[in-house]
C-alpha cells in the first residue's frame, strides 16, 4: 500500500532510503534548507525547511498528512523526528529520551545517574565558566560540542594552553553553544562502532565494528570501520546487553541506533554515544555486504509501521570495511592514487569531490572526500590494510 514518507534531509547519504522508498511505490518527500543536496531530485517533492525547525517540520507534515518520517544518518534530525512523530502519533520513540541522547552532557549525566561506567565530564557556555572551574580539570581531557554530529569540533586537550582554542573550535560546532569537558580515557583495543536495531524493545540485530583512526589528523574522527569486531562473543554480549538496559531504561522501541563504545585499559565498558539514527559513512551498506541484512530497508518500514519481526542478528559471512578518503592538509584537491594491492579489495567507491575543489584537512565527518567500502580475505589482511591505508592510498592535495 502507497505510504506518504517525510525525510528529513537530503544528503549523499541520505540517498539509499530514500530510493528503498520509492522502490517500494511510497511518496516521497524531502525537506532540508540546502536545495541543492543530492537526495532532494529523487523525491517526489521537496520543501526549504530546516531540519532543525521543529514547529516547522511539524506544520509540513500535518498540511502533507504524512504517514511516517525518517531522520537517516542524521543527529540533529533525530530529535525533530521525534518531536514530530510524537505529536502526529507516528512511530518513533519519546522525545525525552531521544534529547537524552542527542545532547551530550544529558547522556553523561543520564547515564551517571543510572550506574553505567562513564567518564567524570562537566559541561560549559563560557570561557568565564572554564576558568571558575579549571581547578577541577585534570588533563588529558577530551572537548566536544554537546550537540554536534560526526565528530566536529571534537579535540583531544592536553593542557591548559590548548583549552582555550578547544573551547572556542568546539563552541563554533555547537547549535546550543554549549560545550562538554570529559575525562579522556585510553582504550584497551579497538573503539567499537556499528548500528543496532530495536524492534518492540529488543535488541534484535547488532553489529559491530572495529573503528580505525588517522592519528595524523584527529585521533577522535573515524576514518573507517571494519568487520567482524576482533572482540570475543562475550564482550559483545556484554555490549548488548548494556545497551539492552540503556534502552530500557530510556523506553526506546523502534528503530536503528548507531553506537560507538569501549573497554578501557581496566576492562570497564564505556559508552561514548548512542545516536538515535543509522550511521554515516555507508555503515548500513557495509552492514548488507556483511552479513545481508538491510538496515535501510527496516529503517523505511518500521518509519512506517510495518512489521519488523523478522530482524535477526546474523554472522558476519567475511571480512569487510569501510574506509573515509580524506586530507591531511587543507588544499586544492588534485587526484586520488590506488596501489594495485588495494584494487582488487574495493567493491564500491563513492567520490565526492572534484579535482580543482578547495578541501579541508580531515577533522570532521564534513570534511569527507568520499568512502571506499572494501572485502579482505582475512583477519590478517582486513586489519593490517585498515591501519595502513597511506601505503596503498595517496590523496594529492596541492
Amino acid at each position: 500500500m502507497k505510504k506518504r514518507i517525510l525525510f528529513l534531509g537530503g544528503s549523499k547519504f541520505q540517498i539509499s532510503p530514500i530510493k528503498y522508498a520509492k522502490k517500494q511505490g511510497h511518496y516521497v518527500i524531502t525537506c532540508g534548507y540546502l536545495p541543492n543536496n543530492p537526495g532532494h531530485r529523487y523525491a517526489d517533492e521537496y520543501h526549504n525547511v530546516s531540519t532543525t525547525d521543529k514547529e516547522a517540520i511539524l506544520k509540513l507534515a500535518k498540511k502533507l498528512n504524512i504517514d511516517g518520517i525518517v531522520a537517516y544518518a542524521s543527529d540533529p534530525a533525530a530529535l525533530t523526528r521525534a518531536y514530530v512523530a510524537n505529536k502526529l502519533g507516528l512511530p518513533s520513540n519519546p522525545y525525552e529520551s531521544i534529547e537524552i541522547l542527542s545532547r551530550k552532557n544529558l547522556f553523561r549525566n543520564f547515564l551517571k545517574k543510572n550506574g553505567f561506567y562513564t567518564p567524570d565530564a562537566f559541561s560549559v557556555s563560557s570561557l568565564e565558566e572554564i576558568q571558575s572551574s579549571i581547578h577541577n580539570i585534570k588533563f588529558p581531557v577530551v572537548v566536544k560540542p554537546t550537540d554536534s554530529s560526526g565528530s566536529k569540533g571534537v579535540q583531544v586537550v592536553h593542557d591548559h594552553d590548548e583549552l582555550t582554542t578547544a573551547f572556542s573550535k568546539a563552541f563554533e560546532f555547537s547549535r546550543e553553544k554549549s560545550v562538554i569537558i570529559e575525562k579522556y580515557i585510553k582504550r584497551s583495543s579497538y573503539q567499537i562502532g556499528g548500528d543496532c536495531f530495536v524492534v518492540n524493545g529488543k535488541v534484535a540485530f547488532r553489529c559491530f565494528t572495529n573503528t580505525h583512526f588517522d592519528d595524523k589528523c584527529n585521533p577522535l574522527v573515524p576514518a573507517g570501520g571494519s568487520i567482524p569486531s576482533v572482540y570475543s562473543a562475550k564482550e559483545l554480549m556484554n555490549i548488548q546487553n548494556e545497551l539492552q538496559r540503556l534502552f530500557n531504561l530510556l523506553h526506546i522501541t523502534t528503530g536503528a541506533f548507531n553506537v560507538e563504545f569501549m573497554y578501557d585499559r581496566n576492562g570497564h565498558l564505556v559508552i561514548l554515544e548512542v545516536g538515535a539514527r543509522n550511521g554515516g559513512n555507508l555503515i548500513p551498506e557495509l552492514i548488507k555486504h556483511a552479513t545481508g541484512v538491510d538496515l535501510i530497508k527496516y529503517t523505511v518500514d518500521s518509519a512506517l509501521g510495518l512489521n519488523c519481526s523478522d530482524l535477526k542478528t546474523k554472522k558476519e559471512n567475511g571480512f569487510y570495511g569501510y574506509y573515509v578518503l580524506h586530507s591531511r592538509q587543507d588544499g586544492v584537491f588534485k587526484n586520488f592514487s590506488y596501489s594495485d594491492k588495494i584494487e582488487n579489495n574495493i567493491l564500491e567507491k563513492h567520490i565526492y569531490v572534484h579535482a580543482g575543489e578547495q578541501v579541508k584537512k580531515f577533522q570532521g565527518s564534513n570534511a569527507t572526500l568520499g568512502i571506499l567500502i572494501l572485502k579482505f580475505n582475512s583477519q590478517q589482511e582486513m586489519l593490517e590494510k585498515m591501519e595502513n591505508m597511506d601505503k596503498y592510498i595517496q590523496v594529492y592535495v596541492i
